[in-house]
């Protein structure tokens, strides 16, 4: 039984939005829609919990009114404190939940596709998932000043996307936070589609994205 989190409290400053990221318009529907349909497109996912800012529950409920299996809850002060809110409510819906995704709503394009790749791997006995990207431009690690110290090996590098996976027990111990896990994190090709919605550019790519 699979239960996914959206933690999406964060206040969007950086795509320019007045109000909370999760209700940032693309193609006419909040991203927190987007995100959520995903989820439970790929027909893994028993419920969702979205973490909501405190002031925005309502609003953010309301943009998800046409999806039953969701619950919102006030989301808390960082990203890990959201998570641990989320895991909370929802294993009290689900008690019996044995596989948890914790889902960035910024990556609302994230096809149903990666969403199965990931819920399979945790149930196929790895206890910690993540989808991965090979990372494709030339990275340099500089020093305060902002000189070159050297260029890492890109072939070790990946970027990380989500939703990422979990057995239960695991996201529980680890406070809800990744770095936190204390057993080996599998990973799985991840998608371009994924994207992460940050920027106004972000935005507008992923507008063009999805009217294509």
């Amino acid at each position: 039984m699979t239960v996914a989190i959206v933690p999406a409290a964060g206040r969007g400053e950086r795509l320019g939005a007045a109000g909370p990221k999760a209700m940032v318009l693309l193609h006419g529907l909040p991203l927190v829609a987007h995100a959520v349909r995903g989820l439970l497109d790929a027909g893994r996912v028993r419920h969702v919990v979205v973490a909501a800012p405190p002031d925005h529950v309502t609003q953010v409920s309301m943009a998800l009114s046409s999806h039953p299996p969701v619950t919102v809850v006030a989301g808390g002060a960082d990203r890990t404190e959201s998570v641990r809110l989320g895991l909370a409510a929802a294993l009290a819906r689900v008690p019996d939940a044995t596989i948890v995704l914790v889902h960035d709503v910024a990556r609302a394009l994230t096809p149903a596709s990666l969403v199965r790749s990931v819920t399979d791997a945790v149930a196929a006995g790895h206890p910690a998932v993540v989808p991965v990207l090979p990372m494709t431009d030339t990275v340099k690690r500089v020093d305060a000043a902002g000189a070159v110290i050297d260029t890492p090996d890109r072939t070790e590098l990946r970027v990380l996307q989500s939703p990422q996976g979990f057995a239960v027990d695991v996201l529980r111990r680890a406070g809800g936070e990744l770095a936190k896990v204390d057993v080996p994190v599998h990973t799985v090709p991840g998608d371009v589609a994924g994207m992460k919605i940050t920027t106004p550019f972000d935005l507008t790519v992923a507008e063009a994205v999805v009217s294509r």
